[in-house]
């Protein structure tokens, strides 16, 4: 703000960006640096005070798994496809608790940065981006215990058949990351008003994973109505996917795949847009 003769004025307007002005994607990237600091925040915050430190990101699928072997392959005795059931539950494992982490965390965004956004200026989908690229870490993590165990029964002479369809595998990874931010974005823009809505958005991510093959096969759902609204999920084609790609087990087709990808497009571009809106109102609302 400049002082010349006693009149007042604006050099530098900041003001949220509304739909029809952008997307605001311009803004964010001249802040990339600012999106490098807040993932080095998010990863260094998860291993203080710690005792096992990164070897929670090990032990949590591992622990998951037995309980699937367990209830799900013991006392329910579901099929895997001929699959050793530590590879199966693992392959869905990693993607959904990788998917899911990153869609609670952007869903929280605003109250999680709360006195953050009410002190200083800068781009605020740089938060959300940043936790979805910083749970990569973990993500990697728990994909090198997948293959471990995958190598495993390898070397142990089960018949496992890897096809080219793996190489597919950087575009399930955008697919969950842009179905994460934009749906996260959307919940984040609706709870700064109705915080019951947080309680509820909990329970709809767990019951999602079984709406998911996530401990069963898509082929174990034989009743044609049921199958086609398992396919009306944006995530079973994510992870049919690779499933196919890793063992050459599952169901595979372009057109669900494509579905998938323009699920996240929609829900991405809303998701920005309405998260760009709520702006204007978080201080107030929060």
């Amino acid at each position: 703000m400049l002082n010349t003769d006693n009149s007042t004025y604006w050099t530098t307007e900041i003001s949220p960006k509304s739909f029809a002005k952008g997307l605001g994607l311009k803004e964010l990237w001249q802040k990339k640096y600012l999106i490098w600091l807040f993932i080095k925040r998010d990863i260094t915050v998860q291993f203080k005070q710690t005792i096992f430190g990164m070897g929670w990101y090990f032990i949590s699928p591992l622990f998951s798994m037995f309980m699937y072997i367990v209830v799900f392959g013991r006392i329910a005795g579901i099929p895997t496809d001929d699959i050793p059931q530590p590879v199966f539950y693992l392959s869905g494992i990693c993607l959904w608790e990788y998917f899911a982490e990153c869609l609670t965390s952007v869903s929280n965004t605003f109250q999680s940065n709360a006195g953050l956004y009410g002190k200083v200026y800068f781009p605020r989908l740089v938060s959300p981006v940043s936790v979805v690229i910083s749970k990569m870490f973990r993500f990697s993590l728990q994909l090198a215990t997948f293959v471990m165990v995958y190598l495993l029964f390898v070397f142990k002479g089960v018949n496992l058949h890897p096809t080219w369809y793996l190489l597919l595998f950087p575009l399930l990874v955008l697919i969950m990351q842009g179905m994460a931010l934009g749906l996260g974005l959307i919940v984040s823009s609706l709870t700064t008003k109705y915080r019951d809505l947080t309680n509820f958005f909990g329970v709809f991510v767990s019951l999602w994973m079984y709406a998911t093959p996530i401990v069963y096969p898509l082929s174990y759902v034989s009743n044609p109505t049921l199958h086609t609204i398992m396919l009306a999920n944006p995530m079973t084609a994510v992870i049919e996917t690779f499933k196919y790609g890793a063992y050459g087990a599952g169901e595979f087709s372009w057109l669900a795949l494509a579905y998938s990808f323009g699920c996240m497009l929609v829900l991405l571009l809303v998701g920005i847009a309405m998260f760009n809106r709520k702006q204007k109102f978080f201080i107030d609302t929060i």
